[in-house]
């Protein structure tokens, strides 16, 4: 009932008033969608939503419209792969792409609508050309924070730092899904400008630029085992620092961080070491075997929060995402959504576990060529 009246007042009130009053209403729908698997009442009220999220991207401002962007996303991984998802993104695509361009825009709505930008792409797919043009967006935005032309690291306000890193770890996200071929030539031009950003005094975009590496590395040596890129020693030596980094005027939270993740980097660069990570979410366990399964959780997990366990348990994305079969009941029993089922097909199950894999790159890769 609440859910129901905040969407309602979110499409009565007037724009021009009440912006808490939407913000919390927004807020309301948000923690309703990440707490509780709700594809029925999204798909009756799929003209409503859209409204409402057209209408707090467009007019909203800063907060509004980054809780939009991620409650947007939210819809979209309730919604899975198909027509709906695809015609949402039709409609709200332009829209995130408009305002994460868009340097005069609150830099918390850019890095919102960065991210929504990137788990759209993921889930719709809606062609090697909109990716490459997604990808190429999220490109020109954390770029920003490479290493100036007399090698000098730049200085931005900390909002815009958080941007950057939201925007590579998007572009790491579609990363994943790219085919073999489109992979080689990002390693080509960003395995020598990537590293820059190692440099960065903000601990999230070095690790997202860390995993970013890993993730280029796994992709590429599916095909070639012994790859390696020019400089690879002083990559090597780099991530060797950061992963023993004892330095006091980081703080000791940071620094535990840092060296956690960057042993694993390290690893994946030098010996390509996959990480090895168990999710239990009820009786059941995902294994993370893989650094692109593991950029898709942690997007995914973004978005969903708290609600993640629940997701997996009962949302049909997720599960063939991480290809863990249809829904256990509580005897143990599979069980199907049967109206989920009817709507979005065996073809678009197909297309979501090849997404998480990276299966038929090959066939992919033939297409673009």
């Amino acid at each position: 009932m609440i859910l129901k009246k905040s969407l309602k007042k979110l499409l009565m009130e007037p724009h021009k008033k009440s912006a808490k009053s939407r913000q919390t209403c927004l807020e309301v729908v948000r923690k309703s969608f990440t707490s509780r698997y709700m594809y029925d009442f999204i798909i009756e009220r799929k003209m409503t939503i859209t409204d409402m999220l057209e209408r707090s991207l467009k007019k909203g401002k800063g907060e509004e419209q980054g809780t939009a962007a991620i409650l947007a996303a939210l819809v979209c991984i309730h919604l899975g792969v198909g027509d709906d998802s695809e015609a949402l993104f039709h409609e709200l695509g332009p829209i995130f792409s408009q305002i994460v361009a868009d340097r005069t825009a609150s830099p918390v709505a850019r890095d919102k609508c960065a991210t929504a930008l990137g788990i759209y792409s993921f889930i719709t797919n809606s062609g090697v050309g909109s990716l490459q043009s997604t990808m190429q967006l999220l490109h020109s935005i954390f770029s920003a924070s490479f290493l100036k032309g007399n090698g000098a690291v730049p200085s931005h306000a900390p909002e815009l730092v958080v941007l950057h890193s939201h925007a590579l770890l998007a572009w790491s996200l579609l990363v994943t899904i790219s085919s073999t071929l489109q992979v080689i030539e990002l390693a080509e031009s960003q395995l020598k400008k990537l590293p820059e950003l190692l440099e960065s005094p903000d601990l999230e975009l070095r690790i997202a630029a860390g995993e970013a590496i890993a993730i280029l590395y796994e992709v590429i040596r599916e095909e070639r085992v012994d790859f390696e890129i020019e400089n690879v020693d002083n990559l090597c030596e780099t991530l060797r620092q950061l992963a023993t980094d004892s330095h006091k005027f980081r703080a000791k939270k940071d620094r535990r961080q840092q060296r956690s993740s960057f042993r694993d980097i390290l690893r994946a660069v030098e010996e390509g070491e996959a990480p090895d990570v168990r999710v239990k979410f009820g009786r059941e366990v995902l294994n993370i075997d893989s650094w692109c399964k593991k950029r898709q959780y942690d997007a995914i997990c973004y978005i969903l929060g708290s609600g993640m366990n629940l997701h997996l348990k009962e949302n049909e994305l997720l599960r063939d995402i991480f290809e863990l079969g249809p829904p256990v009941t509580n005897g143990g029993m599979y069980q199907k959504i049967s109206k989920f089922d009817r709507h979005m097909g065996n073809v678009a199950a197909c297309k979501a576990r090849t997404k998480s894999r990276g299966k038929l790159r090959d066939k992919r890769a033939d297409i673009v060529g």
